[in-house]
């Protein structure tokens, strides 16, 4: 039987009811239930923005079907449940590749544009909404709006990255990018510090459409910030097959990992052995798209490895300052907590805008960290971070938040009530409920 948790698993909330929705005209009546509705796709938000404690969770994985294809200007329309793996088995054999994919491709399209998702080419190509043409959101009172740039504007900007709050999207229509083959012409680069990052960082966004690095989150001193860079480009080769690749089913994690298996002297050992492993300070490889983009979805359930209390991921973004002094600060406070991660990913954001009125991404510096959850520990550590965020004019991202408070909220997004005006009646979350409920309102 399907949990709809979310992929952090904490916190946990219970909705009163799961509707699956499986056509479009099933769900002409919103108004079936006196309890507030939220749409639910994969599952693959972190926090509590997926989650509807005590409310109606709209299952739409059953709007799964593919509706028009335009091979010669690479624009697609598909139902909203339709996955990012299902996508790329059918246009990447046929020379199209995803215009931004994130760190998964178990993701649904409606959840690309409900949270605006990024990746590794924000510097070239932005959001996944700005590549957006046009899609249908149905309201609760049976209204349905056809959205794009030219069409019900503040729809279409309220519901790019509006967290599944103004209505069900039934499908939707996206640009496509042309590629030669499936495969990725990568360098990975070792770098000592922090200082050195930047300093690649800089040369990688001129010449490489994908960018990212892992960062050792537990270094100290001169190599506060060390880690590995992978830049990459796709191969320009015609003679490369364009068949998909990596059939192979993913591996599982079947049970819940002890929790003493997550401690700092683990976390320091994967860290620093991951670090060295890659002994050559710069490799060079033409690989599959698949192990490039999506190296986590090797092992299906992997969140299990953070045990029955779950993990919660911090992704912010922050402008860049004075010799990189605020993400120097908050490498600092992470290896000082000893609460580190095995996945710390660290990259720049372009200067593309979305059109997102709440999109999370914007020019700067973003790390994404995971961090198993150990209480009060944990949760005073990230409020900490949230003081380094916002005294540096920084935010942090919805779709991967589980308890950010409704100050820093009203702080990261002030135009969450200009968005508000949006919302649809019916619908809510835990997420929306927590960061603007009555009495934590500022101002």
């Amino acid at each position: 039987m399907q949990k709809y948790e979310s992929w952090g698993r904490y916190p946990s909330a219970k909705p009163e009811t799961v509707k699956p929705v499986f056509w479009q005209d099933e769900i002409a009546d919103l108004n079936f239930s006196s309890k507030s509705l939220l749409p639910y796709g994969f599952g693959r938000s972190y926090g509590d923005s997926c989650l509807n404690e005590g409310g109606v969770l709209l299952d739409t994985s059953g709007l799964n079907r593919f509706l028009c294809f335009d091979e010669i200007n690479g624009l697609l329309r598909c139902e909203a449940g339709v996955s990012l793996a299902e996508i790329l088995e059918v246009i990447v054999p046929r020379g199209w590749f995803l215009p931004v994919t994130p760190g998964t491709k178990f993701v649904s399209v409606g959840g690309a544009i409900a949270n605006d998702i990024h990746g590794k080419n924000h510097h070239r190509g932005g959001t996944f909404g700005c590549n957006v043409t046009q899609f249908e959101l149905l309201r609760s009172n049976g209204e349905r709006f056809i959205c794009s740039p030219t069409s019900n504007l503040e729809y279409f900007q309220a519901t790019i990255g509006g967290l599944g709050l103004t209505g069900v999207i039934l499908w939707a229509e996206f640009k496509l990018k042309p590629i030669q083959n499936a495969m990725i012409d990568v360098e990975e680069i070792r770098f000592e510090n922090i200082e050195e990052f930047f300093e690649i960082s800089a040369q990688s966004d001129r010449d490489f459409e994908y960018t990212v690095s892992w960062v050792d989150c537990i270094a100290t001193g001169k190599n506060l910030g060390r880690g590995v860079f992978m830049r990459g480009n796709h191969n320009q080769s015609k003679y490369q097959s364009k068949e998909a690749v990596n059939k192979k089913l993913p591996g599982t994690v079947p049970l819940d990992a002890p929790e003493f298996l997550l401690n700092g002297l683990t976390m320091k050992a994967f860290n620093t052995t991951f670090y060295h492993i890659h002994l050559q300070k710069r490799r060079i490889k033409t690989v599959p798209y698949d192990p490039f983009f999506y190296p986590l979805d090797k092992v299906d359930r992997w969140n299990k490895l953070y045990g029955k209390r779950g993990f919660l991921q911090y992704q912010f973004v922050i402008p860049s300052s004075d010799n990189h002094r605020a993400i120097r600060e908050i490498l600092g406070r992470i290896s000082d907590s000893g609460e580190g991660s095995f996945l710390a990913v660290l990259k720049e954001f372009g200067h593309i805008k979305s059109p997102g009125m709440l999109s999370f991404p914007r020019p700067g510096v973003t790390l994404a960290l995971d961090f198993a959850f150990h209480g009060d520990k944990t949760l005073r550590l990230l409020e900490d971070l949230d003081g380094t965020v916002r005294r540096n004019a920084g935010v942090v991202y919805p779709a991967k938040d589980a308890r950010m408070s409704a100050e820093s909220f009203q702080q990261y997004y002030p135009n969450w009530r200009e968005f508000e005006q949006y919302i649809d009646p019916k619908f809510s979350s835990s997420f929306w409920r927590r960061v603007t409920s009555p009495g934590h309102i500022k101002g």
